[in-house]
């Protein structure tokens, strides 16, 4: 499935289900309870129920940002090892290799829906399944650190071997070699990506 139209439908339908399931709009209302007046929270209300929509047409967009980018980065990295796949082509990769990541959206929501059915808006946040973070927990951890926590995930570790597997099979090589440019280009600027969140962060906390 390399149809980005596919991607970002299916992406819209996952994300609006989940939502709907876990109650998030509830868990914000609750959140801000004790925080603003009645009238502030009715309005905030009717300022989410009329522009809610557009929260819905980022995922699409972002979506593109994302897989095209990543795509123009394994470029690059095809580029350092001399070899050579048609951006499209990449892109195409990309936005089959990006279908792993609706599973998060998918097993989390089943995690609260069926099993930890009482939670807090914090905890759904923080929330990601397979990763270190849920191993350690967030209690207690310095907010920079969280988010590198959840990058270390297996569904992150599938989405390398996706890539490798399908550059490799591409060039018509073993998947070692598309694992080396994937490592080299995405790794390297997912590394650089992670440490840019984690010195904003700090410097907001």
């Amino acid at each position: 499935m390399g149809n980005p139209i596919i991607l970002f439908a299916i992406s819209l339908l996952v994300n609006f289900f989940s939502k709907i399931l876990l109650n998030e709009n509830e868990l914000i209302l609750q959140s801000i309870a004790d925080i603003y007046t009645r009238e502030q929270i009715e309005g905030f209300i009717d300022f989410k129920n009329k522009w809610q929509w557009l929260g819905y047409t980022f995922i699409p967009l972002l979506l593109l940002l994302k897989t095209s980018i990543i795509a123009a980065i394994l470029d690059v990295g095809c580029f350092f090892f001399g070899k050579e796949i048609k951006y499209k082509k990449l892109f195409n990769i990309v936005v089959k290799a990006e279908f792993v990541f609706l599973l998060v959206i998918v097993f989390k929501t089943a995690w609260f829906y069926f099993f930890q059915t009482d939670y807090t808006l914090e905890e759904l946040q923080y929330f990601y399944p397979l990763s270190a973070l849920n191993i350690i927990g967030y209690e207690g951890l310095q907010p920079w650190f969280i988010y590198p926590f959840q990058v270390l995930n297996l569904f992150e570790l599938a989405y390398w071997f996706i890539l490798a597997y399908l550059i490799g099979k591409e060039l018509n090589e073993n998947t070692d070699k598309g694992m080396s440019i994937v490592a080299s280009s995405y790794g390297v600027s997912l590394l650089i990506w992670v440490v840019g969140v984690m010195f904003f962060t700090l410097n907001m906390s």
